[in-house]
C-alpha cells in the first residue's frame, strides 16, 4: 500500500481521559449500549464480526469453532471475580504468550488495569452484550466496543480464559486486542514490550541479563515499586528450541511475566528472590526455591505468607535471583514514566511527538550503508539547551516506533528492522544532503537495527544541536513512524522538512534580436519547413521538432519527448493564447530547456538517461524549487516507475506543471496584496 507523507511536527502527549471512540457508527461505548436497551437486543459488533476472518487470515480454523456469548457457555457469568489478578490469565491455544505476559503484569498495577479495563462493566441487569477497553496507540488513546461473542469448542473458550470458568475479563480484553489489531491470528507472536506500552503509553527498556549493571535486582526492585511492568524470557539458537523445556521446567523463546521480587531470611543470611509466572497457568521451574523445593521448610510459616507462597501449579514459582540471572537472557521493562530506574530521584519528563513516514522513492533511504539515499530519509532537529541538574550532559531517550505492522499482516507486511542514528548539527537550517554524512560520523545511535515494532535508548550528550535520523536497515522500505523524545529538561524539537519556496530567475520575454545565433538560425530553418509563413507550431509539429534536435545531441541519451509534454509545453509558453507556440516563444522555452537539461544530466548519475527518484529534491532545488516532503511525495508518486527511476520526459512535465502553479501562486498573492492595498486605503 502506498504510504502518504504524516505530518511530523511536535505535538503533546494523548492523555488517556480523552480516548477517541473507535467504532465505524462513529457512536460512542455508552451511547451504543443504550442503543440496545432500548431496542431490547444483544449487541452486534460489525466492524468485528463472529466470523472466520476474525479469527484467522491466512488458513481455516483447524477445528469448527462456535462463538458463544458467556450466558451461553455458563449460568452465571462474572465480568471480574474477586478481583483481576494474574491467575485470571491461562493460555489457550493461540501463541500470543507475549500478550497474556503484559496482561499478568498489568494486573498489578490498579490504576492502569482501571484505565484499560474499565471497572463498571458487568452482565447484571443493564447488560446488552457490549463491553469496551481502551489501548494507546502511537500517542492516542482509543476506545475499542466489542460484543461478548467469543470462540468456543466443545463449549470451553478456545483461546485466553480465567481458572475461574465463570469469570470473562480476560478473554474479552483478549478478544478486544484482537479486534484492535484486525484478528487474532495477528497476535501470533510478538514482544512484552509492545503491549506493555499500549496498555500504559510508556516507554520501554530492554535489558541483556548476561551483562546487566551490578545493581539490576535494585532495578527491578524500583521498577515494581512505581508500577512498572516487567517481562523476561530466555533466547533460542534456533526455530527448533521455540517453547523447548529445559530439564529445570523453563520454556524457551517463551514470555514470562515478573510479578515480584523479595529478600528472604533463610539460614541466618538474606537470599535475593524473583517471583516469575508462566501465562500458561502450569509448567514452572524446579529448581531452588521452586515449590516443593526443601529451601522453604526453612523459612518461617509467616515468611511464606507474606511472599504469597504456595505450592500450586498456577504457572508462577519464586526462584534465587542469582539462578534467574544464569538461566534468563532478556529482561523487558515498560515505565509508565521514562524515570531512569539507576537513579534514585524522580523527574517530571518533557515528551514530544513526532509522526512521519517513509516512503518508497522519496523518503524511504535505508540506513547509513546506503549513502546514496541515507540523506532522503526524515530527519529531525533536536535543541538540546539545558544540561541535567548538576551534570555536564543533557539526557534523553529515543523511541522510534513503527505504526500498524500488526494490523497488516494479512496483507503480508512483517515487522521492519528499523534504528536511528544522531549526528551533530552543521548549524544551518534545511534538509541535510548526501555530501554532509559523507563527511561526518554520528554522535550516538540506536544499540541495533531490529525488527521489533519499537527501538528505544538512553542518551547523554552535551548541549547543541542534534541531527535525528530515523531509518529502516534497508532502503525502499515504506512505513508509518511515531518518533518519542523524552527529555528530563525540556527540549525543542523540528522537522527539517523543509518549507516551499519557488526561487527562480526573473522570467524572458520574447525580444528581437539584433543578430542571431548558429542555433536560431537552424531552428528557424526547422521551424520555416514545418510550421509555413506563420511560423507557429501545434503539439504535434512541436514533438518533431525538439525529438528532432535532442536526436543530434551527443550526451543526452533521453528517449524523446512526448505529445503530452508538448502539449503542456505550448499552455507554458502560450502567450497569445491561441494554442501554438510562435518561434519567438520558443526562443524563450529552450533557454529554459537547456538549463533542465543541464540539471537533469547533472543528477543523472550513472548516465544512464534516467534519474533516481531519491535525487528528485536536489534537482528540483537546483531548478528553483524547494519542497516538503508531502509534495516531494506526490510527484515521486506521480512521476517514477517502479524501479524508482524518473526519465527527463517525466521530469520536464513535474517542472512545467510546477512553473505554472507557481506563476497561479504568484498572481493569487499579487492580488490579495492589492486587496489589503486596497482596504487599507479605504
Amino acid at each position: 500500500m502506498p504510504y502518504l507523507y504524516q505530518d511530523s511536527k511536535p505535538r503533546p502527549p494523548a492523555h488517556p481521559g480523552g480516548a477517541r471512540a473507535t467504532h465505524s457508527s462513529g457512536k460512542a461505548y455508552e451511547e451504543l449500549k443504550q442503543e440496545c436497551l432500548r431496542r431490547a437486543v444483544l449487541f452486534e459488533d460489525s466492524d468485528f464480526p463472529a466470523c472466520n476472518s476474525s479469527l484467522f487470515f491466512s488458513e481455516n480454523p483447524p477445528i469448527p469453532f462456535v462463538w458463544k456469548r458467556p450466558g451461553d457457555i455458563v449460568k452465571d457469568p462474572k465480568f471480574i471475580l474477586g478481583g483481576a489478578t494474574r491467575t485470571d490469565i491461562c493460555q489457550g491455544d493461540l501463541g500470543d504468550c507475549w500478550l497474556l505476559a503484559a496482561i499478568a503484569s498489568l494486573t498489578l498495577n490498579e490504576k492502569t488495569l482501571a484505565r484499560v479495563v474499565p471497572l463498571d462493566q458487568n452482565f447484571g441487569p443493564d447488560y446488552a452484550g457490549i463491553f469496551h477497553f481502551q489501548f494507546w496507540q502511537h500517542n492516542e488513546w482509543l476506545d475499542v466496543v466489542i460484543d461478548d461473542r467469543l470462540p468456543t469448542f466443545k463449549g470451553r473458550l478456545v483461546f485466553l480464559h480465567s481458572a475461574e470458568l465463570n469469570e470473562f475479563w480476560s478473554a474479552l480484553l483478549e478478544k478486544a486486542y484482537a479486534k484492535l489489531n484486525g484478528s487474532y491470528e495477528s497476535l501470533k507472536g510478538g514482544s512484552t514490550i509492545e503491549a506493555m506500552e499500549d496498555f500504559t503509553g510508556g516507554i520501554g527498556e530492554m535489558y541483556d541479563v548476561k551483562a546487566a549493571p551490578d545493581n539490576f535486582y535494585e532495578i527491578l526492585e524500583k521498577a515494581l515499586k512505581r508500577g512498572s511492568m516487567v517481562g523476561c524470557s530466555i533466547d533460542t539458537s534456533s526455530a527448533a528450541e521455540l517453547e523447548a523445556r529445559t530439564s529445570f521446567g523453563l520454556v524457551k523463546g517463551h514470555a514470562y511475566s515478573v510479578t515480584g521480587i523479595e529478600e528472604v531470611s533463610y539460614q541466618g543470611q538474606q537470599v535475593q528472590l524473583i517471583r516469575i509466572r508462566n501465562p500458561w497457568g502450569q509448567v514452572e521451574w524446579n529448581g531452588p526455591w521452586s515449590d516443593n523445593s526443601p529451601e522453604w521448610r526453612s523459612v518461617s510459616p509467616s515468611e511464606q505468607r507474606r511472599l504469597s507462597q504456595a505450592a500450586r501449579d498456577d504457572g508462577e514459582f519464586w526462584m534465587k535471583f542469582e539462578d534467574f540471572k544464569v538461566h534468563f537472557d532478556k529482561v523487558e521493562i515498560c515505565n509508565l514514566t521514562p524515570d531512569a530506574l539507576e537513579d534514585s530521584n524522580a523527574h517530571k519528563w518533557e515528551v514530544t511527538i513526532h509522526q512521519g513516514s517513509w516512503v518508497r522513492g522519496s523518503t524511504a533511504g535505508g540506513c547509513r550503508n546506503f549513502l546514496e539515499t541515507f540523506w532522503t530519509n526524515p530527519q529531525i532537529k533536536l535543541h538540546l539547551t539545558e544540561k541535567d541538574d548538576g551534570q555536564d550532559d543533557c539526557t534523553f531517550i529515543a523511541a522510534l516506533m513503527q505504526k500498524g505492522r500488526r494490523k497488516l499482516k494479512k496483507l503480508g507486511a512483517e515487522m521492519l528492522t528499523i534504528g536511528y542514528s544522531i549526528y551533530e548539527s552543521p548549524g544551518r537550517d534545511g534538509h541535510l544532503g548526501k555530501d554532509f554524512f559523507r563527511y561526518h560520523p554520528s554522535k550516538a545511535r540506536s544499540k541495533t537495527y531490529i525488527n521489533l515494532r519499537e527501538v528505544s535508548h538512553r542518551f547523554k550528550l552535551p548541549p547543541g544541536d542534534y541531527i535525528l535520523i530515523p531509518t529502516t536497515f534497508e532502503p525502499h522500505q515504506e512505513a508509518d513512524f511515531c518518533l518519542r523524545i523524552f527529555s528530563e529538561k525540556k527540549a525543542i524539537t523540528e522537522d527539517l522538512d523543509e518549507n516551499v519556496a519557488i526561487d527562480l530567475p526573473e522570467p524572458l520575454h520574447p525580444t528581437p534580436s539584433p543578430e542571431e545565433t548558429e542555433e536560431e538560425k537552424q531552428f528557424r530553418a526547422l521551424f520555416e519547413q514545418i510550421s509555413g509563413k506563420d511560423m507557429e507550431v501545434s503539439a504535434e509539429e512541436l514533438e518533431y521538432v525538439l525529438n528532432a534536435v535532442l536526436k543530434k545531441t551527443k550526451n543526452i541519451k533521453f528517449k524523446k519527448l512526448s505529445l503530452i509534454s508538448c502539449r503542456n509545453i505550448i499552455s507554458l509558453m502560450d502567450i497569445s493564447g491561441n494554442g501554438k507556440l510562435e518561434f519567438s516563444e520558443f526562443k524563450v522555452f529552450w533557454e529554459k530547456m537547456k538549463k533542465w537539461i543541464n540539471i537533469f544530466l547533472q543528477f543523472d548519475f550513472d548516465k544512464s538517461g534516467s534519474m533516481s527518484s531519491y535525487e528528485l529534491r536536489g534537482a528540483l532545488k537546483a531548478a528553483g524549487y524547494q519542497l516538503n516532503n508531502y509534495l516531494l511525495q506526490l510527484i515521486v508518486l506521480r512521476y517514477s516507475d517502479e524501479q524508482f527511476q524518473i526519465e527527463f520526459d517525466d521530469f520536464l512535465n513535474c517542472l512545467i506543471r510546477l512553473e505554472n502553479a507557481s506563476r497561479v501562486f504568484q498572481a493569487l498573492s499579487v492580488k490579495n496584496n492589492e486587496f489589503i492595498n486596497l482596504s487599507i486605503g479605504e
